[in-house]
């Protein structure tokens, strides 16, 4: 028999790690809304096992924070909102201090729990003069959606970096045009992640002059790349994105984040060079996937996949002199065959217009923006909220990294 710690200890484990999971599913290319729904039906199994647990299983998880534990800090701070528990959330702030990777955790409780849980604590958080709860304030709001009202423009005058930098991001993803001349004037900053958000929250709220530094963001690898370069397909002028990316595909240095514009744009005309892209092993399965974020074809469900995988490993190795440290962002992505996929479009291109932008096989309208944050993959979701934003210029910023139940309600109003 299976004794009563070692099933707490269990549940903690599988909390912490798919906790984790969940923060990398979130960007993931094979993600879709049902595959995060069921990915957050299973933490929150885990998270009743401890709840059912009492103080037992929230000290078990408190005895498993450590500098880097970001799923046990997620856990923990679910519980002690949860809870109320004054005593265990002091304690989790006074880890944060001295942990500064566990912050994630932290946010992607605030994210995770209701607003009704979180909010008698925002309001603390706000009016915190510690930058660090400043910043937790400001970040639950956005990813609630939730105006913080007068705290938000503090935050935008606010010396920290950090703390400008999510003032900026929260006020893009409340679309709050009125603070727009305040966000404007850091548009320059010289500290990176502040700049970044800067630019990508007014750009979504019209601004032109945004789109430059954006440009330069997606042309840059790194964690801003994938969000400036959603942004700036969704509100360039169709003209300039067509020149930028005649400009990045001749660049060998610059031919992912190429292939990725062009499936962005939509236009089929481009398909021909895709599939040909897709002989190239270390571009062939992002060609893939622009190819279905155009077409909607779906490689896995059509038999559009090589039978033999190559041997191919763009990821870290063994090797310590090796500097390539990064993860391979295509790792999860379909091995696309070209000629099978070139069969397919010589069947199925007359259905598509020349010229015209797509989205998952359909015309880039709002609708068709709307499908696909029902039916896509959550890198294909990111790409299109931000397309949706463009027809709903009023209209908070939809939460493609929220928990799954509340998405729904969103998309389904259940």
């Amino acid at each position: 028999m299976i004794s009563l710690p070692i099933i707490i200890d269990q549940h903690a484990e599988e909390a912490g790690f798919l906790a984790v999971l969940r923060d990398y599913a979130q960007r993931a290319p094979h993600y879709d809304l049902d595959d995060l729904s069921n990915l957050d039906n299973r933490i929150d199994a885990h998270l009743d096992g401890l709840r059912i647990a009492g103080t037992t299983g929230l000290e078990t998880l408190l005895t498993q924070l450590s500098p880097h534990a970001i799923g046990e800090m997620f856990a923990s701070a679910v519980l002690a909102f949860e809870a109320g528990n004054a005593q265990v959330l002091s304690r989790l702030s006074q880890h944060l201090r001295s942990a500064e990777e566990a912050e994630r955790g932290y946010l992607m409780a605030l994210g995770w729990l209701d607003w009704e849980w979180v909010s008698p604590w925002i309001d603390r958080m706000l009016a915190s003069p510690d930058p660090l709860f400043h910043r937790l304030g400001l970040a639950a709001c956005g990813m609630h959606r939730h105006d913080p009202g007068p705290a938000l423009l503090a935050g935008l005058s606010h010396t920290a970096p950090s703390v400008l930098a999510r003032a900026a991001r929260t006020a893009g993803e409340l679309r709050r045009r009125d603070l727009m001349p305040a966000i404007r004037a850091h548009r320059q900053h010289t500290d990176t992640a502040t700049r970044f958000w800067v630019n990508w929250s007014i750009a979504q709220m019209g601004d032109e002059q945004a789109l430059e530094p954006l440009r330069q963001f997606a042309e840059q690898p790194g964690e801003f790349q994938y969000r400036a370069l959603c942004v700036l397909l969704a509100w360039q002028r169709r003209e300039n994105s067509i020149a930028w990316i005649r400009q990045l595909i001749q660049n060998p240095e610059q031919q992912r984040v190429g292939i990725q514009a062009v499936g962005l744009l939509g236009d089929p005309v481009s398909v021909p060079w895709l599939i040909q892209q897709m002989s190239d092993l270390s571009h062939a399965r992002v060609a893939g996937e622009a190819f279905s974020l155009i077409t909607g074809a779906d490689l896995a469900l059509l038999d559009l996949e090589l039978q033999d995988l190559p041997d191919f490993d763009a990821g870290p190795n063994d090797d310590p002199e090796d500097s390539n440290v990064a993860m391979d962002p295509d790792e999860n992505l379909p091995w696309p065959d070209p000629q099978l996929i070139a069969a397919w479009w010589q069947a199925h291109g007359g259905d598509f217009q020349a010229g015209v932008g797509y989205v998952l096989g359909l015309p880039q309208r709002e609708s068709s923006f709307q499908q696909a944050l029902v039916r896509g993959q959550q890198r294909q979701r990111i790409a299109a909220a931000c397309g949706i934003a463009r027809f709903r210029p009023t209209e908070v910023l939809f939460p493609t990294s929220a928990p799954a139940w509340r998405q729904k309600r969103l998309l389904f109003g259940r």
